[in-house]
């Protein structure tokens, strides 16, 4: 069996409407932002995750300009995670402590549970309202799929499954990624709800199904293979930060004038870098000159 070539999240219908379902395949994309953070085996594990179930939440939005925000605010070494991804398949995201490192759990996987500790998810969604949507849970468990499971059973009362798996070769590049997402609608009978559940009692773990070449289609086949699933639609995935110039530019202003001053004086490159890909913007004495004379007042 061999997995569709290229990161890509499928969404689906089954059950006659009562379940709908994503799936995800994100190797390229984790595996970029591993390279941009230089993230160790653990972080790359969390960062993964957040990231496929960003990118499943944000193609269900409804307009090009929406966003779904996860912000993973924890007590654990890792110190937090904060992702953003949009209906077109983009995603983007870093962890706070990229370089943390930790023995392997009980089961001997990564332990992404014991880097994140006890904390708080809270999912913003910002779908042009005066005020983007905030909802927060706690961390049930620190695997992510569990505490966005919890999210959605608490905070948006929808019944949901999801998987989620990073699995990482000897090197510590990522050898694969992705999830599923599963969901009842209203209405959804007690057939469909326990046979569903035994369902998903009996599946592997993702990071096995991925590791056997299942793209995403064929995760949710085999899933929903009692449901009639239909495939609804198919959007490309990647890693993409928007960063510009013209915004660092912005933000540099932002910091006020007494203090580009002092950077003035200094006589020295002022480097900044992004904190979702790490690209780095260098700033000369002259720059400086420059922003301050064309938009700052003295």
């Amino acid at each position: 069996m061999s997995a569709e070539t290229g990161d890509h999240i499928i969404r689906a219908t089954a059950g006659k409407g009562m379940i709908r379902a994503f799936a995800a395949t994100t190797r390229d994309t984790v595996e970029t932002a591993r390279k941009a953070h230089n993230t160790s085996p653990v972080a790359t594990a969390a960062l993964g995750r957040l990231m496929t179930a960003a990118l499943m939440m944000g193609v269900d939005m409804k307009d090009d300009r929406d966003l779904i925000t996860l912000k993973i605010s924890c007590s654990g070494p890792i110190g937090g995670l904060l992702v953003t991804a949009d209906r077109n398949g983009h995603v983007k995201g870093y962890v706070h402590d990229p370089s943390v490192m930790l023995p392997p759990n009980e089961l001997g996987k990564l332990d992404v549970g014991g880097a994140l500790g006890l904390g708080v998810l809270s999912v913003v969604k910002d779908i042009g309202l005066k005020e983007p949507y905030t909802g927060e849970t706690i961390l049930v468990s620190g695997e992510i799929a569990e505490d966005i499971t919890y999210y959605y059973a608490t905070s948006e009362q929808i019944p949901s499954s999801i998987g989620l798996g990073v699995l990482m070769n000897r090197d510590n590049t990522v050898r694969r990624a992705g999830g599923f997402m599963i969901q009842l609608m209203p209405g959804a009978s007690e057939e469909i709800i326990g046979q569903l559940e035994e369902t998903v009692k009996g599946l592997s773990s993702v990071t096995s199904m991925l590791d056997r070449g299942m793209g995403p289609e064929e995760m949710l086949r085999l899933i929903l293979k009692d449901f009639d699933p239909v495939i609804n639609a198919r959007t490309d995935a990647s890693f993409y930060c928007g960063c510009t110039r013209e915004r660092v530019e912005k933000a540099l202003i932002s910091i006020g004038r007494k203090d580009i001053d002092e950077m003035i004086a200094e006589g020295k490159d002022v480097e900044l870098a992004c904190h979702f890909c790490s690209k780095k913007y260098v700033f000369t004495p002259e720059d400086l000159v420059r922003l301050r004379e064309e938009h700052m007042k003295k």
